[in-house]
């Protein structure tokens, strides 16, 4: 069956509120020589897509300008140097941008397999969070089993991976979330204990957990008035990982601790970096991780699936933090 010209996707038509997302239509994206055209069943809602629909995350040179980083469905169209993949595999994939589309380009590289037993919504719920955790926390943050973990937001979709993770490797784990129900939830999937930070004060909750040895890594994405708190937390040779700054990307901070407890204080963002760089990570994925989805060890979580044109009610309940773990975008109806 040949493929039409044109599709329906959701664009940015200006930088602001969710309700500047609007459906378009689009070409057709053809793929390059490494690439593959994947006819979208299901997209993931990221923070990432609300922050660049604000206006404040470009897509790097080359990338489409709309919105959508992970995807799951069915190869329609490869580029003529793939190798391992075929038109009809169904794939999960960590793209550059488009997924809020029909369909949507992926380097071949980026794409992993569906996991056993899992249909395209909860697999489009993996790629992204999957990706950023292990290259933030086991990568970047070194996290090894026997070690303490402290991840902030620990009832998002970043938050619900990386505790599943660190658990499944060994780690303890603690957490912080802003409900008692939000606590419980994260408490269920692993985390020793979980910290409701509205009505606890969370780093003397983590001192009287962690002793002087202190927090081996935290995962971070609030920054500001948390950074200083955070370095205080981490123990000898303790490695903070930041990768969002909700509370503002700018601190004052003493650096003595720092350098007489031998820390280190790192960061990324995922979307600019190469597509080796990204393809390294797949690889990493799909020996560590992927055993871990396909045994049930480790899933997804999943709190609302939104129709492609109601994306814009999708962003606006992201950005009102009610969720707990991922919120999917669907094709079913557009």
């Amino acid at each position: 069956m040949p493929l039409p010209d044109t599709m329906t996707a959701i664009e940015i038509t200006e930088p602001g509120g969710p309700d500047v997302l609007k459906s378009t239509t689009r070409p057709v994206p053809v793929p390059g020589p490494n690439d593959v055209l994947i006819r979208v069943a299901a997209a993931g809602v990221n923070r990432p897509d609300a922050i660049q629909r604000a206006g404040h995350y470009p897509p790097p040179p080359g990338a489409t300008d709309l919105p959508g980083l992970e995807v799951a469905g069915e190869i329609v169209a490869c580029g003529n140097s793939v190798e391992g993949l075929a038109v009809g595999d169904s794939v999960c994939a960590l793209t550059p941008g488009g997924g809020y589309a029909e369909y949507c380009l992926a380097p071949a590289a980026h794409c992993l397999p569906v996991p056993d037993d899992y249909d395209m919504v909860r697999a489009a719920a993996i790629a992204e969070t999957c990706f950023t955790v292990w290259h933030n926390v086991f990568e970047r943050g070194r996290l090894r089993k026997g070690e303490l973990f402290l991840v902030h937001g620990g009832s998002s979709g970043i938050g619900t991976t990386a505790i599943q993770l660190a658990n499944a490797f060994g780690a303890r784990v603690l957490t912080t979330a802003g409900t008692a129900a939000k606590c419980q939830f994260c408490e269920s999937l692993g985390a020793e204990r979980a910290i409701n930070y509205k009505e606890e004060d969370w780093p003397q909750v983590v001192r009287e957990i962690a002793g002087r040895s202190g927090v081996d890594v935290i995962l971070d994405m609030v920054g500001g008035r948390y950074i200083q708190p955070n370095i205080n937390a981490l123990g000898m040779d303790g490695r903070l990982v930041m990768i969002g700054f909700l509370g503002g990307s700018k601190a004052e901070i003493d650096f003595s601790r720092i350098m007489v407890r031998r820390q280190t204080v790192t960061g990324s963002t995922l979307r600019p970096q190469s597509d080796e760089a990204k393809a390294g990570i797949a690889t990493a994925l799909r020996t560590n991780v992927w055993p871990l989805l396909d045994s049930g060890v480790v899933r997804p979580i999943i709190h609302e699936t939104f129709a492609f044109r109601d994306a814009a009610a999708a962003h606006a309940l992201m950005e009102s933090s009610a969720h707990t773990g991922k919120i999917i975008l669907t094709m079913d109806g557009n």
